[in-house]
Formats: structure tokens, C-alpha cells, sequence
């Protein structure tokens, strides 16, 4: 994912799913140890409900 829709996609987490600040930093850190995608470990730490992961996979479809 390049840096501008990465951006958008953390501005999408943060203004439609009203995922916290503090979360997805929390989640970036996780990332950092544990690379994989960030929509699995807002889901696996329990930040993201499962609706709201499907959310995040429809935005990701459509970019």
C-alpha cells in the first residue's frame, strides 16, 4: 500500500469505524513485532469487531 492510501486508510479506521488513535498505534506497534495486516491485528487484539472488519476489507476492495 503506498503512503497516500495508507494515510486515507488510517483517516478511513479513524472518521467511519471511530477506531481510537491510541488503538491504532497500539496495533502499528504489534505490526512492527509481528508483521502481518493491519486489519487482522485490529481484529485479532479485539479493537475491530467482525463487522467492522468486513467494513475495512469492502473500503480496502474498492481503492
Amino acid at each position: 500500500m503506498n503512503p497516500t492510501t495508507y494515510t486515507r486508510f488510517l483517516r478511513f479506521l479513524q472518521d467511519e469505524l471511530a477506531i481510537p488513535t491510541d488503538s491504532l498505534a497500539m496495533a502499528q506497534r504489534y505490526r512492527e513485532q509481528d508483521p502481518g495486516p493491519l486489519p487482522m491485528i485490529l481484529w485479532q487484539y479485539g479493537l475491530v469487531t467482525l463487522d467492522q472488519l468486513e467494513r475495512i476489507y469492502d473500503w480496502l476492495e474498492t481503492v
